[in-house]
């Protein structure tokens, strides 16, 4: 049986990096989902927690629908960011966007792509 692993040392450092920032990304959808308890928004955004765990892990372990999960988490989190900033501006919500701009900058960059590529199953 594999052993469970939060990272994969083998990833080139922009995955490793993406994978960082999908579980940060992760843990604030699903804390955020829990302080709304009640609203019909709750359910969503720790659904949307949950992808982004699931992105993460499908990435570590070098699976292509992994990266793909991610990807997809990656601009819907933008779009998402985007909205919510257009809705009522914010610093916080600049930083969000900024934060979704980098993780797909990092999955979609060169050397992502590349290693995706070639080893990824």
């Amino acid at each position: 049986m594999r052993q469970f692993r939060w990272t994969n040392p083998s990833l080139p450092q922009t995955l490793q990096i993406a994978v960082v920032l999908l579980y940060i990304s992760g843990f604030f959808a699903v804390l955020r989902g829990l302080t709304l308890i009640g609203h019909p928004l709750s359910i969503f955004l720790i659904l949307t927690g949950l992808l982004a765990f699931g992105a993460a892990q499908g990435t570590v372990r070098e699976r292509k629908n992994g990266y793909r999960l991610a990807v997809l988490y990656g601009f819907l989190e933008m779009l998402g960011e985007v909205l919510g900033m257009l809705a009522a501006f914010s610093a916080w919500d600049l930083i969000g966007v900024l934060l979704a701009l980098a993780l797909v900058g990092l999955l979609l960059h060169p050397m992502s792509r590349g290693y995706y590529r070639t080893w990824f199953r």
